[in-house]
């Protein structure tokens, strides 16, 4: 029997609707889209990396009962029926009802990586530059083949045909991937030729995203020497480079505006600029010539001013004449209050000095052993030159020298008695 193909076709359909009428089936989200009829399309496939895709369809009807969000790396249960997609002879999986079934072991893998480098601090608003706001360069690390480097050129030559663009070609998906990019941004730092780095490519599910989700290129990002802008897939898609990289851009496109400012906002901002530094020179040049207008006035008669000089210099020439006969005249009263003040204190000190003279004289005349003798005492020395002053000093036989007032006598002692 020779089939047609949409016999074959049919064939198989039936076959599948009576095989697998209604059936679940548990996977991890992949390429999730919502079309603008409502109708949901994605692909399915087992969470532990086996080499299997379903793809599925969801209308709009069933799409509507959703209680949550579908997106990538999303571990799930459909509900629904195996079917032929016949214009195309493609296998999908038609669903009826979606729940969740917990988080997929990618999307696991991205929660656990963001919560790490997000403990290290590499997404903290605190770390991230400003972007340059004259770009005189920028860089692009993304494939050479990639709609996101049309995208990206398109719109710089639109936006800013000055700035330089210079691309870094890199792997943007695959396994080898990562170290393509991690090179290619280190490359742009070590050449320096640039002021701002884009790292970008265009949408795709989480596994056509996973290289910028990667350790070694977020980490790469972070460090970068460069200011960079990430703009991987389209709005809806969050990488971890993303959120490492400086400012974060919804799009390629998106990234290229961030960038690079637009030519024609920067001719604006010249020619405001110079309207301003127009008027500002106006005002001066107004405010210099009329201060000019009134040093002519000043100077048109110059003898009034020579005049107002000399009628100030003759008044300094006066007071100054009046201040020093003033000032002698005060110095000559001065000194001769001083002479007077002078006379009167050496007249003071010099009675002063008599009176305690006299008082000196007399109380050392009273101290005087000749005085003393002539009132009638006696001086009495021993043999030996001692002054007696003690009974105990003498003895009966011993002989005395006996000063008086006007001459001197030797005698002896007959005897010594004490009181």
């Amino acid at each position: 029997m020779v089939w047609t193909v949409a016999g074959l076709v049919h064939a198989v359909a039936d076959s599948l609707a009576s095989r697998f009428a209604v059936c679940t089936v548990r996977g991890e989200l992949s390429g999730f889209s919502r079309a603008g009829s409502g109708h949901c399309y994605f692909g399915v496939k087992d969470a532990d990396g086996e080499a299997a895709m379903l793809r599925c369809a969801m209308f709009r009807r069933a799409a509507s009962l959703l209680d949550f969000s579908p997106a990538d790396g999303q571990l799930v249960e459909l509900r629904g029926r195996l079917a032929v997609y016949e214009p195309r002879g493609e296998l999908q999986f038609v669903v009826e009802a979606m729940q969740r079934g917990g988080a997929g072991a990618l999307f696991e893998q991205f929660l656990r990586l963001k919560s790490k480098l997000e403990a290290e601090g590499l997404f903290e608003a605190a770390r991230k530059r400003a972007l340059p706001a004259y770009p005189r360069a920028l860089g692009v690390v993304t494939s050479l083949g990639a709609a996101a480097l049309h995208d990206v050129l398109t719109a710089l030559t639109r936006r800013a045909p000055h700035v330089e663009v210079i691309v870094y070609p890199s792997l943007v998906q695959g396994a080898e991937a990562p170290a393509a990019l991690v090179e290619a941004i280190e490359l742009a730092g070590r050449r320096a030729e640039v002021d701002t780095l884009i790292v970008c490519r265009g949408g795709g599910s989480l596994e056509d995203l996973w290289a910028f989700n990667d350790e070694r290129v977020v980490r790469a990002v972070a460090r970068s020497m460069l200011p960079v802008v990430c703009g991987v897939g389209h709005e809806t898609d969050v990488t971890l480079a993303d959120l490492a990289a400086d400012l974060r851009a919804p799009t390629p496109t998106g990234a290229a505006e961030l960038a690079a400012p637009r030519t024609d906002e920067l001719l604006d901002h010249l020619a405001s600029t110079a309207r301003r530094l127009r008027r500002d020179v106006a005002r001066r040049v107004e405010a210099a010539q009329q201060g000019l207008d009134r040093a002519a006035l000043r100077l048109a008669r110059p003898a009034d001013r020579l005049g107002r000089e000399q009628w100030r210099l003759d008044s300094l020439a006066r007071r100054l004449q009046q201040s020093t006969t003033l000032s002698l005249g005060a110095r000559h009263e001065a000194l001769h209050r001083s002479r007077l003040a002078l006379r009167q204190a050496l007249a003071l000190a010099l009675t002063h000095a008599r009176h305690r003279l006299q008082s000196l004289a007399t109380r050392l005349g009273g101290l005087d052993p000749e005085q003393v003798v002539a009132r009638g005492y006696a001086l009495i020395e021993a043999d030996q030159g001692q002054l007696v002053v003690a009974p105990g000093q003498i003895h009966a036989g011993s002989l005395l020298r006996v000063t008086l007032a006007h001459g001197v006598a030797e005698v002896g002692v007959a005897s010594v008695r004490s009181k």
